[in-house]
Formats: structure tokens, sequence, C-alpha cells
């Protein structure tokens, strides 16, 4: 009779367990998914029949995989908040990091070949004349 409330106190934490795996599976799908309408995602857009389709679908005992391909049958690859990387869509992962790499490509290339400034010199009133000085002063004698 000890070993009852044992017994009962594991099941319920599996079940706890089991029922957070699950919440975290429907969140990452809610993420994964774009909303019927193409204008965000599941969890950003707050489609009520995908949400309860999902949540159908996990609590059947569905995986991951077999959830997107459920979506992906009806609506097409297009329904995919993140494109499968094959094919043409392959650039859409590729692109970002070719252009990040040319950029510090042409960055590093600026800063080895950026011209280097003289070094400036202090100019002193008596080691250069300033031409016409005798005359501005003598036009600001006249002007007092």
């Amino acid at each position: 009779m000890k070993s009852i409330p044992g017994i009962f106190a594991l099941m319920l934490f599996f079940t706890f367990l089991l029922a957070e795996n699950k919440e975290a599976l429907i969140k990452e799908l809610e993420e994964g998914l774009m909303a019927s309408c193409f204008h965000g995602t599941v969890a950003n857009h707050g489609d009520a029949k995908m949400e309860a389709k999902i949540r159908e679908l996990v609590n059947e005992g569905k995986t991951k995989k077999e959830v997107m391909d459920y979506y992906v049958a009806i609506y097409g690859e297009r329904i995919l908040a993140s494109p499968v990387a094959r094919g043409f869509n392959l650039m859409a992962w590729l692109a970002p990091i070719a252009v990040f790499l040319l950029g510090l490509l042409v960055f590093v290339n600026y800063l080895k070949h950026k011209p280097r400034e003289p070094a400036s010199e202090t100019v002193t009133s008596e080691s250069q004349k300033i031409p016409y000085d005798d005359i501005i002063e003598r036009e600001l004698k006249e002007m007092e």
C-alpha cells in the first residue's frame, strides 16, 4: 500500500513531461508553418483552424515530420516557414553567406589598400607668408 502513492506520483510526473513535450512540439510546428493566408507563421498570425488541427495531429501521436508532410501535401512547400534546402531553394540558404563573405572581402581589401594621409604640417605665421597680407593689413587700418 505504501508504493501506490509513489507509483501515482511517478505516473503524474511522466504525464506532466509528456504534456510539456507535446506543447513544445505544438509550438515548434506553429512556428515552422505559415498560416493558410500566407501572411505569417501560425504562431504569429493566430490561425485558429490550423492551431486546432496541429494540436489534434500531435495528440494522435504524429511526429513533427508527419505533421509537416500532412500540410505540404495540402498546400505545397510554400506552407513551410523555412524553405527546404535542395534545388533552387538552396540559394535562400547560401546567398546570405556568400553576400557576407563578399562584403568581408571588400572591407578587408579596402583596409589593406587604404591611402595613407600625410602627416599634417603646422603652419606658423612667421614661417609662411600669406599672400597680400600687407595689403589686407593696410586696408583694415584705413577702415578704422
